[in-house]
């Protein structure tokens, strides 16, 4: 088990949700993550040579 660091316990108790989260959740409402992935997935590297 990994031990929380003092930011992960000041992020746990956080209340507002980031421009981040507000940004991704909306654009999941417009694009479904799971229309979108497969269009990018061919472009998209891949880690192997």
């Amino acid at each position: 088990m990994k031990q929380a660091g003092f930011s992960d316990v000041e992020y746990g108790f956080r209340k507002r949700a980031t421009k981040r989260e507000e940004f991704l959740k909306a654009m999941d409402e417009f694009i479904p993550r799971e229309e979108w992935v497969p269009c990018v997935e061919p472009y998209y590297p891949s880690g192997r040579l």
